[in-house]
């Protein structure tokens, strides 16, 4: 492991400073736009802006990357990004912020295709898995060291976003100066929705509505901590709280998801992200029981979205899994555009604690889904017949999914021959 880690460190390093970056301004959103007085459906808007630029980021950067090179893009995607940080506190309308989300979301969507090109590039078949698993460690990390980093400024003043903006800056040495291959980036056109769900209709919905889960958390959750009168290093808090639990909780789901049916697993997960969310909704919680809540929804979402990966690539032949790879990004992009949007909506009429509101009812719409097709003639597979599981975020772009689908591919095929020699 440690070999593995010296050949990408410098890759890591700057996933970290990204995070770190890109984490600060999720939250500052929340942060800022209250105190500019935003409503809440502004701030959803705002909130669905990112994940647009990032679908649209998806689908254009390997166009820019075969026509320029992966260098000039990823320089110029880490240029606009950074310029887009910081004009956050410049332009305090809301319409530009959304435009400023979008521009954000593009440039991070593509920064993810090609560094995960450069990752998927450095790893073999022997080393795939662990250099995937090191690499959305390094996200996470990201992210929760962002919110430790929010505590440590004042979020009426430019300076926090001047430091987002720094952060991304100065993390594009480690990558730029240590790279030497130029990869292919070669990207699957992504299955049509209506062969996804032929496939496999749980993990369609399912990453639909984790899709709304996912952006509603991360996007509207320092909303929430703002609209009842949460100080910054408790909200800040709180969304660490969701990245925290999501880092813990990966290992045991996924290594329950091995051993037993994926289809109960997602049941009994969903289950418990809705029940969380339930304590949430509570007149009379307090900050433990908030921060509490934050934990257990937080550290359902990621795991469930690997497994929802995992259970789809359970459904479908190898050729098609790169194609059902980009339909599942895909999919889950569109859920995570409209579900800010509705929780945005009903917190504006309902109060802020429609935030749990909305999540609950979702987690309870995959938990229904799931039993569902539980009840149904679908096909499936045996636990042992069953993909290996590997946890990737709900962040990683196509390459990162289709590269993680092709390690479980290679697990499955290996652990079958060693059975057969046995």
């Amino acid at each position: 492991m440690t070999q593995i880690l010296y050949k990408v460190w410098p890759l890591l390093l700057g996933i970290v400073l990204i995070m770190l970056g890109n984490g600060m301004h999720f939250t500052l959103i929340g942060l800022r736009g209250g105190i500019e007085g935003f409503s809440s459906t502004e701030l959803a808007i705002v909130t669905s802006g990112y994940f647009v630029g990032f679908l649209l980021g998806a689908r254009f950067t390997p166009f820019l990357i075969r026509r320029v090179g992966h260098v000039r893009v990823f320089a110029a995607l880490g240029s606009f990004m950074s310029a887009g940080l910081i004009a956050f506190p410049l332009l305090t309308e809301s319409w530009l912020w959304t435009v400023l989300r979008l521009l954000v979301g593009f440039c991070m969507s593509g920064i993810y295709v090609a560094a995960e090109s450069w990752l998927n590039d450095a790893a073999t078949n022997e080393t795939r898995g662990k250099i995937l698993s090191a690499y959305m460690i390094a996200q996470t990390l990201g992210i929760i060291g962002a919110q430790g980093l929010l505590t440590l400024g004042d979020a009426q003043t430019s300076v926090l976003f001047i430091c987002a903006s720094i952060l991304v800056s100065i993390s594009f040495a480690p990558i730029l100066l240590s790279v030497a291959s130029v990869p292919a980036v070669v990207v699957a056109q992504p299955m049509p929705l209506r062969q996804l769900f032929n496939s496999a209709p749980l993990g369609t919905v399912g990453i639909f509505l984790l899709g709304s889960v996912y952006a509603t958390q991360s996007g509207m959750g320092a909303v929430f901590g703002s609209q009842i009168g949460m100080s910054k290093n408790n909200i800040a808090l709180f969304i660490a709280m969701l990245f925290i639990g999501a880092l813990l909780m990966q290992y045991p789901i996924g290594w329950l998801s091995d051993r037993m049916d994926r289809r109960k697993l997602i049941l009994f997960a969903s289950c418990a992200g809705g029940l969380s969310c339930l304590t949430g909704i509570l007149p009379s919680n307090q900050l433990w029981t908030l921060m509490a809540a934050a934990f257990f929804a937080g550290g359902v979402t990621t795991p469930l979205y690997a497994l929802f990966l995992a259970y789809t690539n359970d459904s479908l032949d190898p050729n098609d899994m790169p194609a059902a790879s980009g339909g599942l990004v895909f999919t889950f992009g569109l859920g995570a555009i409209i579900g800010p949007l509705t929780t945005g909506w009903a917190m504006q009429h309902f109060g802020p604690s429609a935030f749990w509101l909305m999540l609950c009812i979702t987690f309870s719409a995959i938990a229904l889904y799931a039993l569902y097709c539980m009840t149904q003639n679908y096909s499936t597979v045996s636990i042992e017949e069953s993909e290996s599981y590997l946890g990737v975020l709900p962040t990683a772009s196509p390459i990162a999914v289709e590269a993680a689908g092709e390690w479980a591919v290679e697990q499955a095929e290996t652990e079958h021959d060693s059975q057969n020699t046995q």
